[in-house]
């Protein structure tokens, strides 16, 4: 799922994680690998969003999906795995201008 800034920010606020600009040179290669997705890094790894239904709140969602482990304590390798739910839902907020 690729999201808009207003989206990242969202995301951002609901989860302990960094956004990889579009800009970064990593993201064309996983872009590749895993599809067109805005890719967050977290404690745990790499993660996407992909749509998830929150009927409680009538609100378009997220569920977060682990994709990459690190490999070592310094946070500099990933290994990729099937993706698997982290069991996080960021719920996406309309906001007024």
């Amino acid at each position: 799922m690729k999201l808009n800034d207003t989206q990242v920010k969202q995301t951002l606020n609901q989860m302990d994680a960094h956004v990889l600009p579009d800009s970064h040179p990593a993201v064309t290669q996983l872009t590749t690998m895993f599809g067109d997705h805005t890719f967050f890094l977290d404690k745990r790894g790499l993660n996407v969003l992909e749509p998830a239904e929150a009927p409680e709140t009538g609100m378009q969602s997220g569920e977060v999906l682990n994709l990459a482990d690190w490999t070592d304590a310094s946070l500099t390798s990933l290994t990729p795995h099937e993706p698997e739910s982290t069991g996080t839902i960021v719920v996406f907020r309309e906001t007024t201008h």
